[in-house]
């Protein structure tokens, strides 16, 4: 049960493309790149800024 199939994956595209329809798709995986870069950027900032305060102490 653990890894996905090539017919698996293909129902669970097929799924996605019924619900959101072909136009809706690529906005939401733009949403969700842009939602991840933020992401990433926070956590780079974060460990930069920790980073700076022990290099003050």
């Amino acid at each position: 049960m653990g890894r996905l199939g090539v017919t698996e994956i293909l129902v669970i595209l097929a799924v996605v493309l019924l619900l959101f329809g072909g136009k809706k798709i690529p906005e939401l995986m733009k949403g969700l790149g842009s939602g991840i870069k933020e992401f990433k950027n926070a956590a780079k900032d974060d460990s930069s800024a920790k980073k700076e305060e022990d290099t003050k102490e």
